[in-house]
């Protein structure tokens, strides 16, 4: 088995996409009343963009030439800002595994991996948002070692 995670490229475009309907579909499931399902979050014409912005990493999971995960993260940092340090943060917006792969610690592997990168960019911490509906990630998360930050909360009308 020859597996590598790398930065996303062109190529990963379609592999990509197929993962974000994954997590839209995840989501849809949990909350149809605010994800519309089976959509993704981008165009291919806007992975392209972000892929070669240094400012959004996407990395994926690449495994005998096939994609099966991906993680993208962003850099974030309060400039300026009153109340909150200028800390570099490296924020997970998206990771996501092909549900069909679940369970051979790729999610694992991914996460390391944009810990590892958060170090070495010299980030001061690495967080993310989940739902609260996503038993499954919530759970995945809090075996990584997270801890929650800040709670989200709403009220339906």
């Amino acid at each position: 088995m020859d597996s590598v995670i790398r930065r996303a490229e062109e190529r990963d475009i379609p592999a990509i996409l197929d993962l974000l309907i994954q997590v839209d579909m995840v989501h849809h499931r949990a909350r149809p009343d605010l994800f519309k399902g089976p959509a993704t979050k981008y165009s291919a014409d806007e992975l392209s963009g972000i892929f070669r912005n240094d400012q959004m990493p996407v990395f994926v999971y690449e495994e005998n030439g096939q994609v099966l995960g991906h993680a993208f993260c962003l850099f974030q940092r309060h400039e300026e800002n009153a109340v909150l340090t200028n800390a570099l943060t490296l924020y997970i917006d998206d990771l996501c595994v092909d549900e069909r792969h679940r369970g051979k610690h790729i999610g694992r592997r991914l996460f390391d991996h944009a810990v590892e990168f958060a170090r070495s960019c010299g980030c001061y911490n690495v967080t993310l948002n989940v739902w609260a509906q996503n038993e499954a990630a919530l759970a995945f998360y809090r075996k990584q070692g997270l801890q929650p930050q800040k709670i989200g909360m709403e009220m339906i009308l």
